[in-house]
């Protein structure tokens, strides 16, 4: 981002802290796009991701006095609004029993499929596995949350996030499998 860019931004966070609505309504047009597929990476139901991007929005008009130009201000929305995701599926309580029958799978050591696939098309097959799996997958491999932060996000075991995380490598392995055999 250059220097122009970057002074655009910040008035337009100073004018938000202030409550004007034209720049909130800019802000919302600038993000809403990037953000509202974040949401639906979560849900995967246009619906639930609609009422994840208004709250999270809430949240970040809200919060933005914090955010204090550390950093990317788009990687702080993101995770403002991934947590907004997790606590909504913590909320409805999505396949929580399935994440805790797998708490105590043996971890898989081996190399995994991320050595083997580009993250557009990692993200993109990770999309057939369960929504447990995928969740703690993005998480770990991609958000870059340790096991501990994601078992405390969403209310499991740290060995059944790792169980999880464990079991989509198997299972995306054998996507990869399958794509070279073919």
């Amino acid at each position: 981002m250059n220097t122009h860019s970057t002074q655009t931004e910040a008035s337009l966070i100073a004018s938000c802290i202030r409550g004007e609505r034209k720049s909130q309504k800019a802000l919302y047009e600038l993000y809403s796009a990037k953000l509202y597929s974040i949401c639906f990476k979560y849900t995967k139901n246009s619906m639930d991701a609609e009422d994840v991007l208004q709250d999270g929005f809430v949240k970040l008009f809200c919060n933005l006095h914090k955010f204090k130009g550390e950093g990317s201000f788009e990687g702080w929305m993101r995770r403002i609004f991934v947590n907004t995701a997790i606590e909504h599926l913590r909320r409805k309580k999505y396949d929580t029993k399935d994440w805790e029958s797998f708490g105590n799978t043996i971890l898989d050591k081996e190399p995994t499929a991320l050595d083997l696939l580009y993250k557009k098309d990692l993200i993109k097959s990770s999309q057939s596995l369960s929504r447990g799996y995928r969740t703690v997958f993005d998480l770990y491999a991609v958000q870059g949350f340790s096991h501990q932060q994601i078992a405390r996000r969403l209310g499991i075991s740290e060995s059944t996030s790792k169980s999880q995380f464990s079991r989509a490598k198997a299972l995306l392995r054998t996507v990869v499998q399958e794509r070279r055999s073919a």
